[in-house]
């Protein structure tokens, strides 16, 4: 009985900070509850990269705090009802959860309720995104249809070809543009 409520306990432990496909939930990086929610229609089709330019990170504690900064910025001071996107990528090859699969981001205007954003921490015009960043990512992608909020057929965009930004950065979006599920001509999904 003592070793089943052990695993238990971690399980628990596990679960409230790494969600579903290994994000590191809300609870695990401190953020705040949304103030509103809505729901997103899923499979979605279309992922959309972005960056933060902000410093980079590469140790939890540096990555947390970015998050929860961003957070506060986005909610305090631009009005959103949580984080803009739906998953954050820190240069420790960690995923923070933001809107997350289920609910709409703010990342995108005229995007948002049909898109996941994912966005990386740093400045991708002058940082190299780090491999452990990159394998986290497509490993959310896989674990994104594996758990149907993908579809198998989903398209990658970069931020800049839906709006004007230089989002993600060229040395991130000269990455993506190599990911199979790359989309380079956007005038089928573009508002």
């Amino acid at each position: 009985m003592k070793i089943f409520c052990s695993v238990f306990a971690l399980f628990i432990i596990f679960e409230t900070v790494y969600g579903d496909c290994g994000v590191v939930s809300k609870a695990g990086w401190d953020g705040l509850t949304p103030i509103h929610v809505e729901y997103l229609a899923r499979p979605v089709d279309l992922v959309i990269i972005q960056h933060t330019v902000t410093s980079t990170c590469t140790t939890n504690a540096r990555c947390a705090e970015i998050v929860r900064a961003i957070q506060t910025n986005h909610m305090d001071n631009l009005g959103y009802w949580d984080i803009a996107s739906s998953f954050i990528v820190g240069g420790n090859g960690k995923i923070y959860e933001g809107a997350g699969w289920l609910h709409v981001g703010a990342h995108t205007y005229g995007y948002n309720r049909r898109s996941i954003g994912i966005t990386f921490i740093g400045n991708y015009n002058n940082d190299t995104p780090t491999k452990a960043s990159l394998d986290a990512v497509k490993a959310l992608l896989r674990c994104g249809v594996q758990n149907g909020h993908l579809s198998e057929n989903y398209h990658i965009v970069g931020h800049r070809q839906l709006i004007a930004t230089e989002s993600p950065g060229r040395k991130l979006y000269n990455e993506i543009r190599r990911w199979p599920h790359f989309l380079d001509d956007v005038s089928s999904i573009k508002n």
